[in-house]
């Protein structure tokens, strides 16, 4: 009987499962009936068996830290996570969603998301069902209509929601008494609709389609404490904080014990200043004070593949963010403007801006200079007897419309740092920015990478504390009730791999987004066999099963009730 048949028992057969509590692996069938678990046992019998032997069959991992808000619409698999053995996805980080919204502000918020997190407005403007939602409950209503292939979950973001009731004042001021009256209310009906919660960003890098510094940097110690008080009062959700000036990572820890509910913090990444080690003693001495702050930490070194036409590394730069939204001429002359350059070198000595790892830069992509491809920056820099600052915007000033491409490594490249903070206690894993920066960087793979490259590859984990981290502790954390565990009872979310070749496979750039828009992919890991979600299988024996678009076996996920 075909796989995807959806009546009778499932049976994934001669596997070893690895059920999410951290406790060692055994050999044992896993029985799924109704869209949940039956059984799990020896000898079961179904009507369906996926075979499993050599295998690990493990819950379906859950990726807390993605940005599908808006590819959910046109892309219901979300890819490419559905190929990596995730089931289900939190969207709505860093504090941006796309609800509330008002019509008019469409644009506006398509321009934001493109300077923040690399998507195209056209995309967006083509993609997205804009007439079907204003606000945060209409749009969770809009996703369920149309059906997901994935579980979908998703954060109230601060962004949106100061434009929403602030106007053009949500840049540029706090909000006043009245205003966090109407934020608090919109945040209570948006949990009582199923948000996972409230998440915000003060991140440099998070500037808007004016170079200025998006709505929820603007925001004072009281309108935080007010809106995430909000988000408390209901009794259930989570805090998702991107943090930067006006909210240090200390900061989190105060603001966690006076809300009560936790935090999840992104993201500690590895640098070679040791800024890693200093969070992970502040965060340390955070919970010994009876804080709950979760840092966002990752296995994947942080690396760009960005064009100097909207280069997103060194907008944090705030001469370089002058430059946004103005003309690829504007940007041209700039970067050829010698007193230009030397504002820009003030703002990085004067620690205004982070300083980029010039060694790490690649050229990627050049018409002017085709037999520079693959060389490093510092290397041409050296030949020319220039820094590599200038090499840089003279090579950019040359291309046709200074879209020359780089490749940028920002961080997380340190084997035995990585190692520290996959092991370290109250570190979560975070941070793939699946549905973001689709032209820059595709990290989605984090998973296979996790399971492959540092399970199998270098031992620095456990396969069952892999597992953990990516299935139970995550639903734990935002209280997602009966998933993130093989057990009985629970939601049939199950990922099925061959931990001797599981990886994460190549990258790849495609056109296949709304108005021809390009993206870079990695849709063809190792090793990951069977996923199975609701109980329906969406891929077996390494094939996606395009049935799975029709009958989109994912739920909109809601966070139970904490205590």
């Amino acid at each position: 009987m075909s796989a995807t048949n959806e009546s009778g028992t499932l049976v994934i057969k001669g596997g070893t499962v690895v059920d999410g509590t951290g406790t060692p692996g055994q050999r044992a069938d896993v029985a799924i009936e109704g869209g949940t678990i039956k059984e799990i046992g020896q000898n079961l019998t179904g009507d369906r068996v996926l075979e499993a032997d050599g295998c690990v069959v493990s819950p379906g991992f859950i990726d807390i830290h993605t940005h599908y808000d808006a590819q959910v619409f046109w892309d219901p698999a979300l890819t490419p996570s559905c190929f990596h053995g995730v089931t289900t996805v939190v969207a709505g980080n860093c504090g941006f969603s796309l609800a509330p919204i008002k019509s008019t502000d469409h644009e506006l918020i398509a321009n934001t998301m493109e300077k923040v997190e690399d998507m195209n407005p056209a995309a967006l403007l083509e993609g997205v069902p804009w007439n079907d939602f204003e606000t945060f409950p209409q749009y969770l209503s809009a996703v369920e209509r149309r059906g997901t292939v994935l579980n979908f979950a998703a954060y109230l973001g601060h962004t949106p929601l100061r434009l929403y009731v602030m106007g053009d004042e949500a840049v540029g001021r706090p909000a006043n008494a009245a205003e966090l009256d109407k934020m608090g209310a919109i945040i209570r009906e948006a949990m009582d609709a199923g948000a996972v919660g409230f998440a915000t960003s003060f991140a440099a890098t998070h500037l808007g389609a004016d170079g200025s510094p998006i709505p929820s940097r603007w925001a004072d110690r009281a309108e935080l404490e007010s809106l995430f008080g909000a988000v408390a009062s209901t009794g259930k959700g989570i805090i998702g904080v991107n943090g930067g000036d006006n909210l240090s990572l200390r900061d989190n820890y105060v603001l966690q014990r006076q809300v009560g509910i936790p935090f999840t913090y992104t993201a500690v990444l590895t640098n070679p200043s040791g800024g890693h080690l200093k969070a992970l003693e502040i965060n340390r001495q955070g919970w010994e004070e009876g804080g709950e702050v979760w840092l966002q930490v990752s296995c994947r070194p942080l690396t760009f593949s960005m064009t100097l036409v909207e280069p997103f590394t060194l907008n944090t730069n705030p001469v370089f963010a002058e430059l946004s939204g103005g003309s690829v001429e504007a940007r041209r002359a700039a970067y050829a403007d010698p007193a230009w350059r030397d504002r820009a070198r003030e703002a990085w000595n004067e620690k205004r801006a982070f300083r980029p790892r010039w060694s790490t830069m690649e050229i990627m992509e050049t018409q002017a200079h085709p037999q520079l491809v693959g060389r490093r920056l510092s290397d041409i820099a050296d030949e020319r007897g220039i820094d590599a600052f200038d090499c840089l915007m003279d090579l950019a000033v040359a291309e046709p419309d200074v879209a020359m491409r780089i490749k940028v490594l920002i961080a997380n490249d340190d084997e035995e740092g990585v190692k520290t903070l996959l092991n370290a206690p109250g570190t979560t894993l975070g941070l793939s920015d699946a549905g973001a920066h689709v032209g820059q960087l595709c990290d989605a793979p984090l998973p296979t990478d996790l399971l492959g490259n540092w399970v199998r590859g270098r031992e620095v984990l456990t396969m069952e504390a892999a597992i953990r981290k990516l299935t139970g502790q995550q639903a734990d954390l935002f209280g997602f009730a009966n998933r993130g565990y093989l057990k009985a009872g629970y939601a049939g979310d199950v990922a099925v791999f061959d931990p001797a070749t599981v990886a994460p496979g190549p990258v790849r750039r495609v056109r296949d987004f709304p108005a021809g828009s390009e993206r870079l992919t990695a849709d063809a890991p190792a090793g990951m066999r069977h996923v199975v979600v609701n109980g329906r299988p969406i891929q077996v024996d390494g094939s996606f099963l395009e049935g799975s678009l029709t009958n989109r076996p994912g739920q909109l996920v809601r966070p139970a009730p904490r205590g």
